[in-house]
Parts: C-alpha cells; sequence; structure tokens
C-alpha cells in the first residue's frame, strides 16, 4: 500500500499553507518584541535619568544654600559677636530672630523638608528657624567633613538616612574646625527621597528604590521588600555600572531590572517589573492567533478526513486485499458498508476470491502430494549405497570365526536400516540423525579400523528437528571420496554453530580433498537436473533442503583444516523448530 494517501498528501497542503504564514508572524511577532523591548528600555532608562535629574537638582540646590546664607550681613556678623553675660541683650535677641526669620524663609522655598543651622563657636550656640541651644563643641568637630554626608538611623523598618552638608568659615577650618568662626549645616532625611519614589511609582512603575552599596536602600513605603531584596542580592553578583539594564531569573519569573546612578550622591536608582506583564498582551494576541490557525487546521482536517474516509478507505481496504491474495491469502473478504459504488465491487470482488481460491485449493492439493511423492523417492534413493558391502563384511567375519565382529556389524546394520526404512516422519530431531551417523560410522571404522572420527554439537543444536538424511549423505561422502582412496589413517569430524541468522552443520575429513576446480564444478552440476553419471547424494541433499526451508538453505564447500574437504548444511535460523517431549 503506498504510504503518502490522499488523506496525508491533503494535511500536508494544508500544513504546508499554514508553515509560512505561521513562521512569518512568528518573525514578525519576535521582531516587534524585540522592538518593544528596547524601546521599552530605553523609556524605562530616560525615566530613571529624570528622576535621578529632578534628585540631583535639588541635592545640588540645597549645596549652594550655606554658601549665598554665609554672604548674608546679619549671619555673617553672628560670628563676631561674643557674650559679656549669660543672657542676650535686646540687640542681640533681635539679630537672633532676623536669622530665624531668614532660615525659615530658605527652609521654605524648597518642597523638601530640610533643616538649617547655625553655629557660632564664639557664642557657643546653635541657632536654627525655631531654637537657640548651646552645641557639643566636640562633637561638632567629629561630624565636620567636605561634601555630604550620609548616615543611618534607627533599625528594622523604621530606618532610615540623615543626609548633611557643612559649611564653615573660613572654608580652610575643615581641617581645623577649632579655627572656625562661623558654621552652618544643612540637614536632611531620606522621607523626601521615598516621597519622589512614591509619586514616580505611582505613575505605574513597580517599586522603585535607593541604593547605594556601602551604605543600604531607601525603599518606597508600599515596596515588597523581600522581593527587592532579593533582586539586589542577584545584582550585586556583578559590579553595577552607571547605566544599565538587566534581565534576571527569580523563582521561575524573568524580571527586566533598570539602573541609573547619581554622579552627586554616588546612589543608584533601581527599578524592576515583571517580564510578563509587558509581554502578557503580545502573548494573549499570539495564543488567539495559534488558536484560529489550530481550528483552521482542524477543520481542514475534518473536511480531508471525510473525503478520505468515503474514497481512500475503500480503496485502501480493496488494495490490501489485492495484496492479501499476493501472498496466496484466499480467505480475504471485504465486508461493504452502505449501498454506493464501493459496495458493488467489494461483493464482485469476494465473489472473484471464492472462485480463485475454490480452484487454488484444488491444484494446492495435487501440488502436495507431487512434492510428497519426490519427497518419498528422494529418500528411497540414499538407502543402498552399501548394503552389499556389509553382509560381505559379515560373510567373512563368520568364515574366520569372530562373532563379536559378526554381533556388531549387524547390530549397527540394523540400527542404520530401521533408521533408513523409518518413512512416517518428514523431520527428526538432530540427535537421533546423529545416533543414525553414528552407527553408519562405527560400521566403516569396522571395515577400515584406521578410520577416526567425532561429532562435537552443542546440546541445546540436538533437539532441533532436520530433514530425515541430510547429514548421513555428506559423512557417507567424506568416507568413500575422501578417507578410503587415501592410503593410511583418516578422520572425519562433525561439529555444530549457530552463526548469525542462520543453523550450520559442518562435516569435515581428513581425506585427500579437492582442488578449487573441482569444487567449483561440484557446486555447479549441484544446480542442474540430477544425470545418470553424477551421484545423487549431495544432489539429493540439497533438493531436500530447498523443499523445506526455500532458496537461504543449501550446502557449502571450502577446504578443511584436517587436510580434506569440508562440506556446511546451512539453513535459516527462522525456520528451525525444536522437539519436544519423548522419542
Amino acid at each position: 500500500m503506498p504510504r503518502n494517501t490522499l488523506f496525508r498528501k491533503m494535511v500536508l497542503l494544508l500544513v504546508m499553507m499554514l508553515v509560512p504564514i505561521v513562521g512569518l508572524y512568528f518573525y514578525s511577532n519576535r521582531t516587534s518584541t524585540e522592538v518593544l523591548g528596547t524601546e521599552l528600555s530605553q523609556s524605562s532608562a530616560n525615566q530613571l535619568n529624570f528622576f535621578q535629574t529632578q534628585v540631583n537638582t535639588n541635592i545640588e540646590r540645597f549645596s549652594l544654600w550655606p554658601t549665598l546664607l554665609i554672604q548674608d550681613p546679619d549671619i555673617f556678623g553672628f560670628k563676631d559677636v561674643f557674650l559679656n553675660s549669660e543672657y542676650f541683650n535686646l540687640d542681640m535677641i533681635n539679630l537672633v530672630k532676623r536669622i530665624q526669620t531668614k532660615l525659615n524663609i530658605q527652609e521654605s522655598s524648597s518642597d523638601w523638608k530640610t533643616k538649617l543651622y547655625i553655629f557660632s563657636p564664639s557664642l557657643g550656640r546653635m541657632v536654627s528657624d525655631n531654637d537657640v541651644e548651646s552645641y557639643d563643641n566636640d562633637d561638632l568637630k567629629k561630624r565636620m567633613r567636605p561634601g555630604w554626608q550620609v548616615k543611618k538611623m534607627g533599625v528594622g523598618d523604621g530606618a532610615y538616612y540623615s543626609f548633611s552638608l557643612f559649611t564653615a568659615y573660613p572654608y580652610s577650618s575643615f581641617s581645623h574646625p577649632e579655627d572656625a568662626n562661623l558654621i552652618i549645616e544643612l540637614q536632611f532625611d531620606s522621607s523626601n527621597i521615598q516621597n519622589m519614589l512614591d509619586k514616580f511609582k505611582s505613575d505605574g512603575r513597580r517599586d522603585p528604590i535607593y541604593y547605594r552599596p556601602d551604605m543600604g536602600v531607601i525603599y518606597n513605603r508600599s515596596a515588597d521588600r523581600p522581593l527587592t531584596d532579593s533582586i539586589l542580592r542577584q545584582l550585586r553578583q556583578e559590579p553595577l555600572k552607571k547605566a544599565e539594564n538587566r534581565r534576571l531569573e527569580l523563582d521561575g519569573e524573568t524580571y527586566l531590572v533598570n539602573i541609573a546612578a547619581s554622579d552627586t550622591t554616588g546612589w543608584y536608582l533601581i527599578d524592576y517589573v515583571p517580564l510578563k506583564e509587558i509581554v502578557a498582551p503580545i502573548e494573549q494576541s499570539n495564543r488567539l492567533f495559534y488558536v484560529s490557525v489550530g481550528l483552521t487546521l482542524l477543520l481542514s482536517c475534518l473536511a480531508a478526513y471525510m473525503l478520505y474516509a468515503q474514497v481512500q478507505v475503500p480503496v485502501k481496504r480493496l488494495v490490501l486485499a489485492f495484496k492479501k491474495l499476493q501472498h496466496e491469502d484466499y480467505s480475504v473478504r471485504l465486508e461493504a458498508k452502505g449501498n454506493n459504488e464501493f459496495g458493488f465491487v467489494f461483493q464482485r470482488f469476494n465473489s472473484m476470491v471464492g472462485q480463485i481460491q475454490e480452484l487454488f485449493e484444488n491444484v494446492y492439493m495435487e501440488r502436495i502430494h507431487v512434492r510428497e511423492a519426490r519427497l518419498k523417492q528422494l529418500q528411497s534413493q540414499i538407502n543402498p549405497h552399501f548394503f552389499y558391502n556389509c553382509f560381505s563384511f559379515i560373510s567373512s567375519m563368520a568364515k574366520l570365526g569372530n562373532m563379536k565382529a559378526v554381533v556388531a556389524m549387524a547390530h549397527n546394520l540394523s540400527n542404520y536400516y530401521r533408521y533408513t526404512t523409518r518413512q512416517e516422519r518428514d523431520v527428526v530431531p538432530l540427535q537421533e540423525e546423529l545416533d543414525f551417523v553414528r552407527s553408519y560410522l562405527e560400521i566403516q571404522k569396522m571395515r577400515k579400523p584406521q578410520l577416526e572420527f567425532a561429532v562435537d554439537i552443542p546440546e541445546v543444536m540436538r533437539k532441533w528437528e532436520v530433514p530425515l538424511l541430510v547429514v548421513q549423505p555428506l559423512v557417507e561422502n567424506a568416507v568413500l571420496h575422501g578417507i578410503e582412496p587415501k592410503s593410511g589413517a583418516g578422520s572425519v569430524r562433525i561439529a555444530g554453530e549457530v552463526g548469525p541468522g542462520e543453523m550450520r552443520i559442518i562435516v569435515e575429513d581428513g581425506g585427500r580433498g579437492m582442488t578449487e576446480e573441482q569444487m567449483e564444478g561440484l557446486r555447479r552440476s549441484l544446480t542442474l537436473p540430477m544425470s545418470q553419471d553424477m551421484g545423487c547424494g549431495l544432489w539429493n541433499v540439497r533438493q531436500r533442503m530447498l523443499i523445506h526451508y526455500g532458496d537461504t538453505a543449501g550446502l557449502r564447500f571450502a577446504k578443511s583444516g584436517l587436510g580434506g574437504v569440508r562440506v556446511e548444511l546451512h539453513w535459516p535460523i527462522e525456520h528451525t523448530n525444536i522437539r519436544t517431549g519423548s522419542r
């Protein structure tokens, strides 16, 4: 039956039509996804840079405040004031109020919550927008550092960061705080940055944070802290760049992480979003497309199947039925389904096969009878080879009074002819054939005492069935044509082998041997019809092997390691039967 049926061809055509469409869609979708990812990454980077710019602008503006304030006459003059008593006089009180008013105005000029402090070493007082108090000069000197100072305050979820900037007059007093005449400190805490992070998150971002490796993390107020900490642990495995985006795998989910660093503060703004939130609409569109393609293919296959079932299946059944007829299965019949054209064809087919089966059964029985008669004839041709020689030996031994030889010959000859005259079976276990061969060799050994023989057949092979009288003619040829023409001792060896895909029984002799030309002539003669001038033993064996096992069985000839000829009887292993039960 052809493998490419109509149904397969139609389905293949449908698939070939849909595959380019799906391929183009997949390519277009992948390109769109890549472009979207690139644009999204760029957009995220721009938003993070804008956020950092806002933070940096505020911090840089705050950095100018102490420098501007120190230029104010009231504040600058505050450094030269000395107390003559423990309490401020009226002029000093008015001066402090003017300074507090200016500090309050400056702090109110920004949305950030800031705090300004003015320290006067000469007075030993610290002035803020709402208070005047003494301060610890030693502690102040320890805290004075150039640039912004960051300190973590509090613990746990209530922890925050304090940012402070000092300005001193004269400016060289940072190296020697004890020489400072006037010190201004600006402070703000991380709640201002949290406010900006919360606003940034409200625009649709997912948990932006501020991070500095040597300090810690400033979370937005609704941050998923366990998830954020897990992402930070993965980010710390590689050095952070000033601006980059990464994809991280966490608990089976992919996150798109964007990073932007601040040159002003040294803090990193980090924002992340699950990739599935980005590609979810695309995946939904993909699913709808693939479902529609699948439904189209399903409906097309259904239509193709209906055509296949109505036309191709009946044709296929008809072809299979003809194939069975080709293999001589004449019992095949076709069941008609439905009242259509194929029902009529099936009825006519059944009628034709019935007539053919009846005809072939008659012819086949005649062929069986002919084959059985031919097999009996072939067996009968093997029997009388050495009958007269044996009786001549018995007569001679009787005249010499050697009764043991007479008895042995009579016993072996009895076994020999009992076996050859058994016509009720075509096949026998190999063990029975070997017993028969041994009786034959014992007879020949009595006639020629120098004859030596050995039988080396595996036990497992001895139960296998072989045609009657196929091994003995090979042994007989080895003795008559190999050993007897040669003076002196001679040997015969019988062995069994299981080769790749076949069984082999090997008969070798130590006789005079044959040339390659003689062997080739022998092989050629076995393929020709038997003539009067050629021996029938080997020809009969080959013919019977062909009848039982087919064309792959037969005989092989080669030179033997014993010096004579090696004859190999072989047949396919799948045709080997094992004899069960008692003999």
